[in-house]
């Protein structure tokens, strides 16, 4: 008896496991084929990474999952650029582009959070709006550095990595 209720606990395990690794695949693939921007194998190591992703059950619960996820990239991001603009002898001579990034990571959290209550009360275009606003941070940020210093910015391959993380979500939210 108490194999067969080992073997049934651990039989629908792995059909929740799989329905949701198929999602998140069929999901980034979907999503890959409409924008030559998005990076599929990014896509699915960044969501099977993710505990919550991998609890969806459907696309609109992944939506949720990947956009809580961008927007704790987003904070963390954010907390590493005041981490340098403490550091005095860090940031000497990048001061100015620095705010700069720090305004638009906060906005872009702002964002984010709007595109979550959006998407959690349906309203996938509201969601999408917001998201594409947020997409801003990372680029302006890397635009300011280069416009201002001619220089990368310290925080450049976060930058690039959260832009793949937005894109995630506001693809997502274009196919429901």
């Amino acid at each position: 008896m108490k194999f067969a209720v080992f073997f049934v606990m651990f039989f629908l395990f792995l059909i929740c496991f799989t329905t949701a690794q198929t999602l998140i695949q069929d999901s980034c693939k979907k999503a890959a084929a409409k924008d030559p921007l998005f990076k599929y194998d990014f896509c699915v190591k960044s969501l099977e990474t993710d505990p919550h992703s991998k609890a969806a059950t459907n696309l609109k619960g992944l939506l949720i999952a990947s956009t809580k996820n961008t927007e704790s990239n987003t904070i963390n991001v954010g907390t590493e650029i005041r981490t340098i603009l403490m550091d005095k002898k860090a940031s000497h001579g990048i001061e100015i582009p620095l705010r700069d990034c720090i305004k638009l990571y906060t906005d872009g959290k702002d964002y984010l959070n709007q595109a979550l209550k959006n998407v959690k009360s349906s309203d996938y275009r509201s969601a999408s709006v917001h998201l594409s606003a947020a997409l801003d941070a990372p680029t302006t940020c890397e635009t300011g550095f280069k416009e201002t210093i001619h220089k990368k910015s310290p925080v450049a391959k976060e930058n690039k990595a959260l832009f793949q993380k937005i894109l995630i979500p506001l693809a997502f939210s274009n196919m429901i």
